[in-house]
């Protein structure tokens, strides 16, 4: 696949993963099923990358980095999702916070890659494992939520402001 066609392809997931972020949605609507689209094609095309490059260890380092980067940026939009009880229900929303992390995370793996990676001839390592990065962002968002949300007492007051909220 083209460079130019995956960060059409990166661009269009997030746009569709902020905007998802942004909607009020039950908790048990998990999104595991693009969880594991996005991790899918983001390890086929990483593999596919691995075998032309033959990575060395700091094209492996630069992967690994950047999936702990996923992560972090992972957990702190899960601290800024809004999660709440009603009517039986366990909601989430994130806020105009939850949706920026998306846009810094992207930034924060593509100059991660290119800084660690600059001069190397592996400048495009960023925009092939940029779905794998965003399954795993995704992912640990998604588990940090449910905890929250299964913390949640049954028939418990909507919190005007919870646990590790932002704005």
């Amino acid at each position: 696949m083209s460079v130019a066609v995956e960060v059409v392809i990166g661009v269009a997931v997030l746009a569709l993963l902020m905007f998802r972020q942004l909607q009020t949605r039950p908790v048990r609507d998990s999104g595991v099923r693009i969880m594991l689209i996005l991790g899918v094609i983001g390890i086929v095309e990483t593999v596919q990358y691995l075998d032309k490059h033959h990575g060395g260890p700091t094209i492996y380092a630069a992967i690994l980095g950047s999936l702990v980067l996923a992560g972090i940026f992972g957990v702190l939009r899960a601290l800024s999702t809004r999660v709440w009880q009603q009517d039986g229900q366990v909601w989430r929303k994130g806020n105009w916070v939850s949706a920026s992390l998306w846009v810094v995370a992207v930034a924060a793996h593509l100059g991660y890659d290119a800084l660690l990676l600059h001069g190397r001839g592996d400048s495009d390592l960023g925009n092939v494992t940029l779905l794998l990065y965003l399954a795993i962002s995704l992912g640990v968002q998604r588990i940090l939520v449910a905890q929250r949300a299964a913390r949640l007492q049954p028939g418990g007051p909507a919190p005007a402001t919870g646990y590790g909220q932002f704005g």
